[in-house]
C-alpha cells in the first residue's frame, strides 16, 4: 500500500508555512526613518555638513579653520586668516547653499565667520 506524505499533513499545518508578502521598502528609507524617530537625523546632518566644509570651502579655508560648530542653524567658523575671512564672507550665501546641498538637507541658514 502506497501512502503519500500529503495524506498525513493537516490543512492547518500547511497554512503555517505560507509566507505573507509584505510591502518591500528601500533600506535607505528604513534607516532614514529610524534616525528621524530616534532624534539622530539632525546631529548626523550637522556632522556631515562640517565634514563637507573642506570640499566646499576649499583646502585653504580648511587649513585656516581653527574651530567650527553649529548653533541655531548657524555655522560658526573661526579662521586664522583675516583675508580669507573677508573672501568667505563675500561668498557666504553660496557657501550656505553648497553645504546644504552636500548634505542633502536644510541644516544651516547662515554662516558667522570669526
Amino acid at each position: 500500500m502506497c501512502v503519500s506524505a500529503h495524506a498525513f499533513i493537516s490543512p492547518t499545518l500547511t497554512n503555517l508555512f505560507i509566507v505573507e508578502r509584505r510591502k518591500s521598502e528601500d533600506i535607505s528609507s528604513v534607516i532614514q526613518r529610524f534616525l528621524r524617530q530616534s532624534g539622530l537625523e539632525s546631529p548626523l546632518n550637522e556632522y556631515r555638513l562640517m565634514q563637507a566644509w573642506t570640499e566646499v570651502a576649499g583646502p585653504a579655508a580648511a587649513r585656516c579653520t581653527r574651530q567650527m560648530y553649529i548653533r541655531n542653524q548657524c555655522l560658526h567658523v573661526s579662521l586664522t586668516s583675516p583675508v580669507l575671512r573677508t573672501e568667505l564672507h563675500m561668498r557666504r550665501d553660496q557657501l550656505v547653499d553648497a553645504l546644504n546641498h552636500a548634505v542633502g538637507a536644510q541644516v544651516i541658514t547662515d554662516i558667522k565667520l570669526q
